[in-house]
Protein backbone atom coordinates (compact mmCIF):
# COMPACT_ATOMS: atom_id res chain seq x y z
CA UNK A 1 0.00 0.00 0.00
CA UNK A 2 1.53 3.68 -0.96
CA UNK A 3 2.13 6.00 2.03
CA UNK A 4 -0.71 8.03 0.81
CA UNK A 5 -3.09 5.28 0.94
CA UNK A 6 -2.10 4.84 4.82
CA UNK A 7 -2.69 8.66 5.57
CA UNK A 8 -6.36 8.43 3.91
CA UNK A 9 -6.92 5.43 6.03
CA UNK A 10 -5.81 7.27 8.86
CA UNK A 11 -7.38 10.17 8.18
CA UNK A 12 -10.95 8.07 7.59
CA UNK A 13 -10.62 6.45 10.55
CA UNK A 14 -10.08 9.79 12.81
CA UNK A 15 -13.05 11.26 11.29
CA UNK A 16 -15.00 8.20 11.40
CA UNK A 17 -14.20 8.06 15.28
CA UNK A 18 -14.78 11.52 16.03
CA UNK A 19 -18.14 11.21 14.27
CA UNK A 20 -18.99 8.09 16.34
CA UNK A 21 -18.15 10.21 19.54
CA UNK A 22 -20.70 13.05 18.21
CA UNK A 23 -23.52 10.71 17.71
CA UNK A 24 -22.67 8.62 21.05
CA UNK A 25 -23.15 11.92 23.34
CA UNK A 26 -26.34 13.15 21.54
CA UNK A 27 -27.97 9.43 22.36
CA UNK A 28 -29.12 8.24 25.51
CA UNK A 29 -30.61 9.52 28.73
CA UNK A 30 -28.18 11.96 29.51
CA UNK A 31 -28.04 13.72 26.41
CA UNK A 32 -31.75 14.51 26.95
CA UNK A 33 -32.96 18.30 27.39
CA UNK A 34 -34.27 19.28 30.61
CA UNK A 35 -37.87 20.05 30.20
CA UNK A 36 -38.15 24.20 30.08
CA UNK A 37 -40.39 25.64 32.43
CA UNK A 38 -43.93 27.27 31.11
CA UNK A 39 -43.67 31.35 31.28
CA UNK A 40 -44.96 31.97 34.28
CA UNK A 41 -43.86 28.78 35.88
CA UNK A 42 -40.54 29.32 37.22
CA UNK A 43 -38.69 27.31 40.03
CA UNK A 44 -36.79 30.17 41.08
CA UNK A 45 -38.05 33.19 42.98
CA UNK A 46 -38.10 36.39 40.49
CA UNK A 47 -35.07 38.25 41.06
CA UNK A 48 -35.42 41.84 42.13
CA UNK A 49 -34.69 44.63 39.48
CA UNK A 50 -31.89 46.55 40.51
CA UNK A 51 -31.82 50.16 39.93
CA UNK A 52 -30.05 53.76 40.69
CA UNK A 53 -31.03 57.34 40.19
CA UNK A 54 -30.27 58.63 37.39
CA UNK A 55 -27.90 61.50 37.28
CA UNK A 56 -28.40 65.20 35.08
CA UNK A 57 -26.26 68.05 33.82
CA UNK A 58 -27.78 71.10 34.72
CA UNK A 59 -30.02 73.00 31.87
CA UNK A 60 -27.10 75.06 30.05
CA UNK A 61 -23.62 73.62 31.49
CA UNK A 62 -21.40 73.34 28.81
CA UNK A 63 -18.62 69.96 29.10
CA UNK A 64 -21.06 68.07 31.27
CA UNK A 65 -21.90 64.28 30.58
CA UNK A 66 -24.01 62.33 32.68
CA UNK A 67 -23.70 58.67 32.31
CA UNK A 68 -25.57 55.82 34.31
CA UNK A 69 -23.92 51.83 33.80
CA UNK A 70 -22.11 49.04 36.23
CA UNK A 71 -18.77 49.50 38.38
CA UNK A 72 -15.99 47.40 35.67
CA UNK A 73 -13.26 48.54 38.32
CA UNK A 74 -13.00 50.32 41.36
CA UNK A 75 -9.32 52.74 42.33
CA UNK A 76 -10.36 53.56 46.17
CA UNK A 77 -6.73 54.06 47.15
CA UNK A 78 -5.98 57.20 45.09
CA UNK A 79 -1.93 57.24 44.44
CA UNK A 80 -1.96 61.34 44.42
CA UNK A 81 -3.32 61.27 47.94
CA UNK A 82 -5.87 63.61 47.37
CA UNK A 83 -9.07 61.22 48.97
CA UNK A 84 -10.80 60.36 45.54
CA UNK A 85 -11.84 57.55 44.24
CA UNK A 86 -12.50 56.23 40.58
CA UNK A 87 -14.64 54.33 39.07
CA UNK A 88 -14.50 52.52 35.51
CA UNK A 89 -18.25 52.01 33.86
CA UNK A 90 -19.58 49.93 31.34
CA UNK A 91 -21.66 52.70 29.83
CA UNK A 92 -21.69 55.94 27.94
CA UNK A 93 -18.83 56.74 25.72
CA UNK A 94 -16.73 59.52 27.64
CA UNK A 95 -13.43 57.67 28.19
CA UNK A 96 -13.70 54.94 25.38
CA UNK A 97 -16.88 53.63 23.39
CA UNK A 98 -19.23 52.13 26.25
CA UNK A 99 -16.74 53.08 28.48
CA UNK A 100 -16.73 55.84 30.94
CA UNK A 101 -14.41 56.68 33.97
CA UNK A 102 -15.22 58.31 37.04
CA UNK A 103 -13.51 60.75 39.23
CA UNK A 104 -15.27 60.78 42.53
CA UNK A 105 -13.75 63.97 45.07
CA UNK A 106 -13.29 63.68 48.32
CA UNK A 107 -16.76 65.40 49.05
CA UNK A 108 -18.99 63.03 47.24
CA UNK A 109 -17.26 59.55 47.86
CA UNK A 110 -19.56 57.60 49.43
CA UNK A 111 -18.52 55.56 53.02
CA UNK A 112 -18.80 52.46 51.10
CA UNK A 113 -17.62 52.59 47.53
CA UNK A 114 -19.73 50.82 44.82
CA UNK A 115 -18.50 47.22 44.08
CA UNK A 116 -18.08 45.86 40.48
CA UNK A 117 -21.10 45.00 38.98
CA UNK A 118 -23.34 47.61 40.68
CA UNK A 119 -24.93 50.30 39.22
CA UNK A 120 -23.27 54.05 39.17
CA UNK A 121 -24.62 57.16 37.56
CA UNK A 122 -22.85 60.40 37.45
CA UNK A 123 -22.82 63.75 36.37
CA UNK A 124 -20.33 66.68 35.90
CA UNK A 125 -17.66 68.06 33.76
CA UNK A 126 -15.57 66.03 31.07
CA UNK A 127 -11.45 67.18 32.07
CA UNK A 128 -8.40 65.13 30.87
CA UNK A 129 -7.34 62.85 33.54
CA UNK A 130 -3.53 62.05 34.60
CA UNK A 131 -3.34 59.22 31.58
CA UNK A 132 -4.61 61.63 29.42
CA UNK A 133 -8.01 59.81 29.10
CA UNK A 134 -11.25 62.13 29.56
CA UNK A 135 -13.24 61.45 32.25
CA UNK A 136 -16.48 62.75 34.22
CA UNK A 137 -15.08 65.39 37.54
CA UNK A 138 -18.76 63.63 39.26
CA UNK A 139 -20.55 66.78 40.52
CA UNK A 140 -23.58 64.65 40.68
CA UNK A 141 -23.39 60.22 41.84
CA UNK A 142 -25.49 58.30 42.61
CA UNK A 143 -25.16 54.58 43.51
CA UNK A 144 -26.99 50.83 43.37
CA UNK A 145 -27.69 49.85 47.42
CA UNK A 146 -26.69 46.68 48.45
Amino acid sequence: MPASAGKIVCVWRLSLAVVVGLVAAGCGEDAAEPPRPAPGDSAEAPRERRHVVRAHCAAGVANCAAVTGRVLYVEAVDPDGDGDAHYVLAGGNVTARGLSVIDVGRELRPRRLPRVGELVSAAGPVFTGSYGQQQIEATELHHQRG
